[in-house]
């Protein structure tokens, strides 16, 4: 069997992408440690900048002492472009409609929570998007806090401003504009009544029942759940949602749907878009924002932010060998095998996809609806050979739980399951025919399974010679990206096809949007679940009141999910993103939406960034 890293198609990352949005799963929320009616006070303890800092130079001391990661970096350089690769092309410009541009929407723009960047590697995974709470810290907020259940105030940071662009000016950023962006979003005010199409069905939103700015830097926000972990999880989510637009913009021309009317706090300044060719940003001379390691420094350090849209995974790799662009993520091992011989200079990092791969039987039609069923399924399957033989022993061996084997100190690993459950998912041929036949298909059945021209035609061929050695007869049906991703979107509900790969299992995003991937009626509830005891671990999620209690029913929905064997677990790959050696302060950072149009960084990283122009000439570049 040919080495390749499983890699799931582009269509199904991006359906699965919006199908989290539009069902709530898209959106965030986090885990607090408040057990009381009136949770502590959570503070950054960062320092306002100001736009004095902007000529200060490199200092070569880390406020890091502890000799991690970053102290081995060397002292930051300003100047230089970096070139990122973008593999769609961008065409939306406003948060109100949606997430097109979200890959690089929070260049220009900023959200209120960022992740903290003081935390070493070793501590906490910069590959995953879910960042605990008290791993989190305030972007365009200093401080919160919440007084009762449901209210969070939020203390905004002083001293920022608006880009000096027409009609912001350059004024400052106060509450009223938070209270502006989500009043329009919602139509909870500011003469907004209905909430934006494209938020309108998302779950999570409509917790969130006012937004008021109380007095210049102060902003309220009341939510209809009691969990402080919601409301604060939802706002580090890195979408477009999150992303403060500028009202004075809005109000002079109605959208913001043409890319000359970007206007935002961050650190770039969107400077040119060429439809299908390349996008670029302009360092903000006047950005507030300093780096964490060095505070006297500030961000950004490159001049020039470029994104070059390059669809052709082939082509944009030839780009990366001659030193065109700087990053590539979300690529696969035989890609890196590749690079390594013919370009052994770029760095290659490894990390676990962000979610495993499924096969998604549908629960509601026979046979799968019968559990004796979908056990057969996955005893046929012999993952530890899988991982070995095909990915090279570069994907976790084990079975995936709906929370990563990866999200430590969440869920419920693999290694924490009972014996008589492991062997629920232990390769049992003999089993597999049992559990057919009691069910009723002692000969096996007939079956399909659908995937797009893009997806992994290995791993499909291998797991149909599975199934046919325990009498199923499973036909491989393919379709293009756009029907497969229609295919996708519409449930198969009039469709004779009862399986299809997907990534439904293994998730490392936020805990609480997890309990939404199986939901009734959700989109991303790829194979057709409804089963009420599941729905309720959602509902006691939503009204627990400290993190202890959170993890407790996550862990209970995880071993439901299991036992219940709602979908097949195959296995949960590495992935790599591949750098050039000049480009520092990189270590595969989460991208907001992983795989879909990478790298899709939260802005907030390649700010802190920069290029090594000695690295650079040494190489001839």
């Amino acid at each position: 069997m040919k080495r390749k890293i499983l890699w799931l198609t582009l269509s199904i990352a991006l359906v699965v992408a919006m199908l989290l949005a539009s069902c709530g799963t898209a959106t965030s929320t986090t885990i607090s440690t408040t057990t009381t009616s009136k949770p502590a006070t959570t503070s950054t303890g960062a320092v306002t900048t100001s736009a004095t800092a902007a000529t200060t130079k490199p200092t070569s001391t880390s406020t890091n002492a502890s000799g991690n990661w970053w102290d081995k970096l060397g002292t930051p350089q300003y100047g230089g472009t970096m070139t990122f690769r973008i593999n769609r092309d961008l065409n939306g410009w406003d948060p109100y409609a949606g997430e097109v541009a979200i890959q690089i929407y929070t260049g220009w723009m900023e959200q209120l929570f960022a992740p903290d960047y003081t935390i070493d590697p070793a501590v906490q995974s910069y590959n995953f998007s879910f960042w605990p709470n008290e791993q989190a810290k305030g972007q365009l907020v200093q401080t919160w806090e919440f007084p009762t259940l449901g209210t969070l105030v939020l203390h905004l940071r002083q001293g920022i401003h608006w880009q000096n662009i027409p009609p912001a000016n350059g004024r400052e950023f106060v509450a009223s504009d938070v209270s502006y962006h989500f009043n329009r979003m919602l139509g909870l005010g500011d003469g907004y009544t209905k909430p934006a199409p494209m938020w309108a069905s998302v779950a999570v939103w409509r917790s969130l029942l006012s937004v008021t700015a109380d007095d210049k830097y102060t902003v309220t926000m009341k939510w209809s759940t009691n969990n402080p972990e919601f409301a604060t999880e939802n706002l580090q989510a890195p979408d477009a949602s999150n992303c403060v637009e500028s009202p004075d913009a809005v109000k002079q021309w109605g959208d913001l749907n043409d890319w000359h009317h970007a206007i935002g706090t961050g650190p770039w300044v969107l400077t040119d878009f060429v439809a299908g060719s390349s996008a670029t940003m302009a360092r903000n001379s006047t950005y507030w924002g300093t780096d964490e390691h060095f505070p006297k420094n500030q961000l950004p350090y490159a001049d020039t932010l470029r994104m070059l849209i390059i669809p052709d995974d082939a082509t944009a790799l030839a780009a990366l060998r001659t030193g065109k662009i700087d990053i590539m993520d979300q690529m696969s091992l035989s890609q890196g095998q590749s690079l390594k011989k013919t370009n052994p200079e770029i760095v290659q990092i490894s990390y676990p996809n962000q979610y495993g791969t499924t096969l998604d039987p549908r629960n509601d039609k026979a046979p799968f609806n019968d559990i004796r069923v979908r056990e057969a399924l996955q005893v046929a399957l012999d993952l530890p050979t899988i991982s070995t033989s095909y990915y090279g022993g570069n994907a976790d061996p084990w079975p995936m739980p709906l929370t990563s084997n990866y999200m430590k100190g969440w869920g419920f690993p693999y290694s924490q399951w009972p014996q008589d459950l492991k062997d629920q998912y232990a390769y049992n041929p003999t089993l597999a025919k049992k559990l057919l036949s009691d069910a009723g298909y002692p000969t096996g059945f007939k079956t399909d399974i659908v995937a797009s021209l893009a997806g992994d035609m290995d791993l499909i061929q291998i797991v149909k010679s599975y199934y046919s050695a325990v009498g199923i007869d499973m036909e491989i049906r393919t379709m293009d990206d756009a029907s497969f991703s229609a295919f996708v979107v519409s449930g198969h509900k009039n469709d004779a096809l009862a399986n299809r790969l997907a990534g439904s299992l293994g998730l490392v995003y936020y805990p609480l949007r997890q309990f939404t991937r199986m939901a009734t009626g959700a989109g991303s509830n790829l194979a057709v679940v409804a089963d009420p005891v599941y729905d309720a671990f959602y509902t006691k999620a939503l009204g627990v009141t400290s993190t202890a209690d959170l993890k407790q029913v996550l862990t209970d929905c995880n071993k439901y999910v299991a036992q219940q064997h709602f979908v097949v677990s195959l296995l949960q790959p590495m992935v790599y993103s591949f750098n050039q050696p000049w480009l520092k302060g990189y270590n595969a950072q989460y991208s907001a939406v992983t795989g879909s149009a990478g790298p899709q960084f939260l802005f907030f990283w390649p700010a802190r960034f920069w290029i090594d122009q000695n690295v650079k000439k040494s190489l001839g570049r």
